[in-house]
């Protein structure tokens, strides 16, 4: 059964770091595009970050960019998102979800283009 599990989130001061994870089992991470999204309460759910297969496309929203890395190791059938320099408008439920490349498929931001999703992992930048 595919899974995706994300973990790392927590409560940061302004300007800290985290580093999330997404853990897959039940399938071959590295035929799968992955995207890093959040959802802010009453606010729809948006796209940060996503990577393709082997790392080759990487897409950042313009509002983390300079601040959030993405990275994958698909040995480890692991994705990242390491993120500094945080505001309080980064806070939210962040996660990842996977979508099998066809066709070299260029990875997306859009949530609709996702089959499967992680359960999120909360983060609070706060003072």
């Amino acid at each position: 059964q595919l899974q995706l599990v994300e973990s790392g989130g927590g409560l940061v001061q302004p300007g800290g770091s985290l580093r999330l994870s997404c853990a897959a089992s039940g399938f071959t991470l590295s035929y799968y595009n992955i995207g890093w999204f959040r959802q802010a309460p009453g606010k729809e759910r948006e796209g940060v970050s996503c990577i393709s297969t082997y790392g080759g496309t990487i897409t950042y929203a313009d509002s983390v960019k300079g601040r959030f890395t993405i990275s994958r190791d698909n040995a480890k059938s692991t994705v990242y998102l390491q993120m500094n320099s945080l505001k309080p408008e980064d806070t939210g439920i962040y996660y990842c979800a996977a979508k099998k490349q066809i066709m070299g498929e260029r990875p997306s931001l859009q949530v609709f283009t996702y089959d499967y999703w992680g359960q999120g992992t909360q983060v609070t930048v706060s003072s």
